[in-house]
């Protein structure tokens, strides 16, 4: 049977959290592990630096610290290969090639970067790189020819993108080269974890998450301040659920649903007060990150390892996407040497 193709990554702009862990990376490592995929793992320097061009430094150390939050959480480079964006020229060139087949209205269009550059408050100043990452993005993705694309919910407008740009390609070129990528969402309900705070999102720039680096102290006070239900005041107040973030983190991670179940109807009734709830989130989350940060502890030991994983990856990673390129070069006619 031919194996799918996969193709996913994160850009390092900080370390990773558990809702870049239940979103995507625990996904990731299952796909993995089933032996039913090529999976190409991406970090992606080149469309951090979109917004972040003038802060290099935090792109070169985020790097390796997603390097390791990516091992820490099981993904293997003897079966996944892992490797940096910057580090594959064939993939600027697709860029460019894909660039005459999109119009800048169409960019303008897209749904995820027209929230994305109102959350960023760019305004008129809009970094030229930023608004085009869709199509930086269908490079990555053509380049290794996925055709199974792990993301959230939020980013099938980027995929539709990418499908009307090998639809395109493959139409005036009269070529077969390039192949569709189809979206893998995360099961209904676990693709977003909200802040801390109650913020509709875990976001690195809001400073609203647990991340999976975060020490066990640090775990519990992030989980002892959590937004819970305003109005359960004494312990014997009926509290909301729906809204509550302990109970939708309890959702997410939790294994007993019995137990959930029952502190629902618990804090429903009334007599189940918000420091023991959170006592009992804290020691689910600790189950799960536990093995998480051991385990980054000791890939930490040896950062040289951990640049030569990255080395090793980006240079098997070349290897395919310079066979797209050539074969992108004949379909258009610009291989005349």
């Amino acid at each position: 049977m031919t194996k799918k193709i996969i193709l996913t990554g994160d850009r390092p702009t900080g370390r990773l959290h558990i809702g870049h862990y239940i979103g995507s990376l625990k996904n990731r490592v299952e796909l993995q592990n089933s032996g039913d995929y090529d999976s190409y793992i991406m970090i992606a320097d080149m469309q951090a630096l979109t917004d972040n061009a003038r802060d290099p430094e935090k792109i070169r150390h985020s790097l390796l610290q997603v390097a390791l939050d990516y091992l820490a959480v099981g993904l293997d480079p003897e079966k996944s290969t892992i490797f940096v964006q910057s580090q594959i020229p064939a993939l600027s060139e697709l860029t460019m090639y894909y660039l005459d087949l999109v119009t800048v209205a169409r960019l303008n269009r897209n749904p995820t970067v027209k929230s994305e550059i109102a959350q960023k408050s760019f305004g008129e100043s809009v970094p030229a790189g930023f608004l085009v990452y869709p199509v930086s993005q269908a490079s990555d993705i053509t380049a290794f020819k996925a055709n199974t694309v792990p993301v959230g919910d939020d980013q099938e407008p980027m995929l539709e993108q990418t499908r009307e740009i090998v639809r395109t390609f493959n139409r005036v070129y009269n070529s077969d080269v390039l192949v569709e990528p189809e979206g893998y969402f995360p099961p209904k309900g676990s693709g977003r974890l909200p802040g801390i705070d109650g913020n509709a999102k875990m976001s690195k720039s809001l400073n609203n998450g647990i991340y999976l680096a975060d020490d066990a102290d640090t775990v519990q006070k992030k989980i002892m301040s959590m937004y819970t239900d305003p109005d359960h005041i004494h312990v014997e107040d009926p509290g909301k659920v729906e809204g509550n973030v302990v109970f939708t983190y309890l959702d997410m991670f939790g294994t007993d649903k019995a137990k959930i179940q029952e502190l629902k109807d618990q804090y429903r009734a009334g007599g189940l007060g918000d420091v023991k709830l959170k006592r009992y989130l804290v020691d689910v989350m600790e189950a799960l990150l536990e093995p998480i940060r051991t385990r980054r502890e000791q890939y930490a030991q040896d950062m040289g390892a951990v640049s030569d994983m990255l080395k090793a990856g980006s240079a098997k990673a070349n290897k395919v996407a310079a066979q797209t390129l050539a074969e992108v070069r004949a379909a258009i006619g610009v291989n005349y040497f």
